[in-house]
């Protein structure tokens, strides 16, 4: 009777460790992070950042895999048709799953469908910047000028139906003015011309726009925040002259759609302790970068709002697909 009850209690305890080695082994190799954007970018500086210390943690490296083009589409298919084992995760951004979608007709990926949130894991915000010539020095008098002067004021923005275009769009339909709409190819095009006087404004990130303000060559009107910025409260937001105004980019951690709850928990779990880390939580603020730590349900939170507020941007303004 004792040997067949060690027996019993020996199978019992095996299949007690059976059933629980999935989840204690993962990570068992290598989880390759897929990066739809080139090296440098921002996708690819958290990567390196955060996966790293996320691999110190789990005994297993999580490798950044570059994947550029096609405005971000390539690497978000990419981690869409990954087997949803957990080997393969990516960086997704507003801009390739918001924006992406509503401005071409043929996207490979559904931005609900196909991924399975992670981790926000940072947000930015943008500003409001001028030739120091112009002859306003606020939102209030920005939208009484072009209500004045219609079609006047050349906004710059870095193409039809990207971020920026979208966010001059809210601030136009808002205020109730018209603009001239110059496009360009790359951003620092836009701030070299609006430092010569070329074109008038533009909205853009606010950490990358923060030095020629300081030196004087362009002159920050407002901050796209809901509420001023702890770190820069001198600066207004637009929503204090447009009351609900804001945008802003975020970037985070994203999964195929069928990978499992307990590993997205357990990897939502290491990359909140990691951005809270003080090395990383250093080089972020330096970035100017706002952390995140949030479940994944969060994540998901935002980006449906997004998708809802730019889609009736689009939609209000007449925005069609190419």
């Amino acid at each position: 009777m004792s040997r067949v009850l060690l027996r019993v209690g020996l199978a019992a305890v095996a299949a007690l460790l059976s059933s629980e080695s999935p989840a204690q082994a993962y990570p068992a190799k290598p989880v390759r992070v897929i990066v739809p954007a080139s090296p440098g970018d921002s996708c690819d500086v958290l990567t390196r950042l955060i996966g790293q210390k996320v691999g110190e943690r789990l005994g297993q490296a999580f490798t950044a895999d570059n994947r550029p083009g096609a405005s971000g589409m390539l690497g978000l298919q990419l981690i869409a048709q990954a087997p949803p084992d957990g080997y393969t995760i990516g960086c997704g951004q507003g801009g390739n799953m918001v924006i992406v979608p509503l401005a071409y007709a043929k996207v490979p990926y559904d931005t609900f469908r196909d991924f399975a949130p992670i981790q926000l894991t940072v947000s930015n915000f943008l500003a409001l910047v001028v030739h120091p010539s112009v002859p306003f020095r606020n939102v209030k008098d920005l939208v009484a000028y072009a209500k004045a002067n219609p079609g006047k004021v050349a906004f710059a923005t870095n193409g039809e139906g990207a971020f920026i275009h979208f966010s001059v769009e809210l601030l136009r339909t808002m205020g109730g003015f018209t603009y001239l709409h110059v496009p360009y190819k790359a951003v620092s095009a836009i701030v070299t011309d609006i430092m010569s006087g070329q074109v008038d404004a533009t909205i853009s990130s606010f950490i990358s726009l923060y030095p020629y303000v300081t030196s004087g060559r362009l002159r920050l009107i407002a901050i796209g925040r809901a509420t001023r910025s702890p770190k820069y409260p001198e600066y207004p937001t637009i929503a204090e002259t447009l009351p609900g105004y804001e945008n802003g980019g975020w970037f985070g951690f994203i999964a195929p759609a069928k990978m499992s709850k307990e590993q997205i928990a357990l990897l939502n779990r290491e990359m909140n302790r990691a951005v809270k880390l003080p090395d990383v939580a250093e080089k972020l603020d330096t970035l100017g970068l706002e952390v995140h730590t949030e479940s994944p349900e969060y994540f998901t939170e935002v980006i449906r709002r997004d998708v809802d507020k730019w889609g009736k941007v689009a939609r209000d303004i007449g925005f069609k697909p190419r």
